[in-house]
This record gives C-alpha cells, sequence and structure tokens, in this order.
C-alpha cells in the first residue's frame, strides 16, 4: 500500500513538472517581466505639465557630483528630477565592501535626495561588472520611459571607468529603443524621443567634451556642498582608493579635514565656470557670466531628439534676468 501511494506521488510530481514547463513555453518572456514590475509599483511623478528629467550615473554619487546643482534648482522650480546609480557602489571604499557599503552608499544617496528634493534609485548591480547586456538595456529603457523623460542625462561612452562607460552605452543604446512600441512592450513608449545628454570629462580620445549648455549653479553652491558633504564614503573617506591615513583622530584635524574636502569640490565647479566662461557668456550675457562662480556644464548627445537653442532654454530654464 506505501509502494503504490508513493508511485502516485511520483507521479503528481511529474505531471505538475511538466505543466509547469508547458505553461512557461507559452507565456512571453516579457508578460513575466510585467508582472513583477505590477507587483512593485514606483512613485511616480503626476503629468502636471513640468519637465522630467532622469539622469543616470554609474555608481551612487556620479549624478550627485555631476548635475547637483541644476538638479536643485530645477527641483525649486517644481520639475521632476530622477538619479539613477546603475551599480550599487560594494566596492567603492577601501575598508568596506559587499552588501554593508552598498546598504550605507544607498542611504547616502537617499539623504541627498532629500536635500536636493528629487527622486533617487540604486539598481541592484555589483560595481565594476557593469555590463552592456540586452537586459540591462531593457533595464535602462523601462526606468526612461517610467519616468516619461523630457530630458535624459550620462557619461559620455569613453569615460575612464568601465562602469561609467557602459552606462553611457546603455543610455545611448536606450535612446532609438524609448520609443520603439515592442521593445519592452510591458511599458508604454514614449510619444517623443526625449533629449539625452552628457556629463562633462577631462578625456580627448577619440573626441573631447564640447558643452551645448553651461548653467551657474551659484544661487545652490551651498546647498549642494553639503548634500555632497553627506556622501562621507566617497569624499571624507575618500572612496575606493582612500586610506585610512585621511581620518584625522582628533576632533579639529577632522573638521579642518572636512573643510578640506568642501573646498576641494567647490574648485571642481569653479574651475567649469572658468574654463567655459565663453559659454557662458553665450547664456546670460559677458557682463553676468564674468560674475559665475560656479557651474555645471552638459552636452547634447547625437541619439535622441536635436534640441534648437530655444528649447534648450525650455529644458534649462535658468537664464532669464
Amino acid at each position: 500500500m506505501k509502494r503504490s501511494h508513493l508511485l502516485v506521488a511520483l507521479l503528481l510530481i511529474g505531471l505538475g513538472f511538466l505543466l509547469g514547463r508547458a505553461t512557461r513555453s507559452v507565456i512571453p518572456e516579457s508578460v513575466g517581466r510585467a508582472e513583477q514590475k505590477q507587483s512593485t509599483p514606483k512613485k511616480l511623478p503626476p503629468d502636471d505639465g513640468k519637465l522630467r528629467i532622469i539622469c543616470f550615473g554609474a555608481h551612487p554619487d556620479d549624478c550627485e557630483l555631476r548635475a547637483g546643482g541644476v538638479a536643485a534648482m530645477w527641483a525649486a522650480k517644481g520639475h521632476h528630477v530622477k538619479f539613477v546609480s546603475v551599480t550599487n557602489g560594494d566596492i567603492g571604499h577601501w575598508r568596506q565592501a559587499g552588501g554593508p557599503l552598498a546598504r550605507r552608499r544607498k542611504a547616502e544617496v537617499e539623504q541627498v535626495a532629500k536635500m536636493l528634493g528629487i527622486t533617487t534609485e540604486v539598481l541592484d548591480i555589483h560595481d565594476g561588472e557593469l555590463m552592456p547586456t540586452l537586459e540591462n538595456r531593457r533595464t535602462i529603457t523601462r526606468l526612461i520611459r517610467e519616468w516619461k523623460a523630457d530630458l535624459v542625462m550620462a557619461h559620455r561612452p569613453n569615460d575612464y571607468h568601465p562602469d561609467h562607460r557602459y552606462t553611457g552605452v546603455l543610455v545611448q543604446d536606450s535612446a532609438f529603443m524609448v520609443a520603439v512600441p515592442f521593445f519592452c512592450p510591458d511599458v508604454p513608449p514614449l510619444k517623443s524621443n526625449p533629449v539625452f545628454m552628457f556629463f562633462p570629462d577631462r578625456f580627448q580620445t577619440p573626441n573631447p567634451f564640447k558643452p551645448d549648455v553651461v548653467v551657474s549653479i551659484d544661487p545652490v553652491i551651498e546647498k549642494k556642498l553639503n548634500a555632497l558633504m553627506v556622501m562621507e564614503s566617497q569624499f571624507y573617506e575618500g572612496g575606493a582608493l582612500g586610506s585610512a591615513k585621511l581620518i584625522p583622530k582628533e576632533v579639529k584635524a577632522q573638521e579642518a579635514r572636512k573643510a578640506q574636502v568642501r573646498v576641494r569640490l567647490a574648485n571642481r565647479y569653479r574651475q567649469v565656470a572658468e574654463k567655459y566662461r565663453g559659454n557662458l557668456a553665450e547664456w546670460y550675457g559677458k557682463e553676468k557670466a564674468e560674475k559665475i562662480e560656479h557651474a555645471e556644464a552638459f552636452q547634447i548627445c547625437e541619439y535622441g531628439r536635436q534640441p534648437s537653442k530655444k528649447e534648450l532654454a525650455r529644458l534649462f530654464p535658468f537664464f532669464g534676468p
């Protein structure tokens, strides 16, 4: 009797396995993903006519460094800004790594987002291991569509770090696909292709960064610096290439170290303003441009919608009197 029960149980298990395989074979992969997406809905901005900007950085500090000023200025005008870290930053420290570091860096950018008035998301991809795969292209495409982006920003694809380069490649690869209906059909395609733009970098080969828009961030420089200082893992402690020598033991020395880091960060944006003074004059006029101390710069990507200067002024509504 026991043996017959065992045979029946084995037959039922086998039948269940075959039915499961048959069911998976007739359900498209995209449907499964769509159901998964629907089970964890994201908080998206209302359709209120405001601008929608989404920026992709390779790590939890890249967007904040390169576009934190304009993000705060957009947010102050009621526009909707989202920063996405494409990796979780889990090897970006000299002493700490793995899950604890990923959680720490996520908490840092979440605090920064609150300070700037924006939204943030960190994808669960290991730091240093980002690849321009089809699945990652789908992820980026979905994020752009879900945000209904007017403007998309990312690294250039010839940046120094492989994660930076592949973030740029993935965003560029999505520039056409965001409007293709049957690519990622679980998320509606965009009716209008966004404008895609690059963050600045110093690299000259195969071509140097050439800004199309340079924005004064003087009105929010203190807010931006305050936000960047929250990311102690990267700046005060030095990130992946730091060391224990950077962290003094005495309280006064710690304060001096923090002040030094803040000045160094501020100088980064002073250098942008000085380097692109001529570009600032094109947007603000020569007299006003000469007084600008801190700036952020962005270059139009050849993929996506190609904006006129008038449309750029609409996307960057900061050049008024």
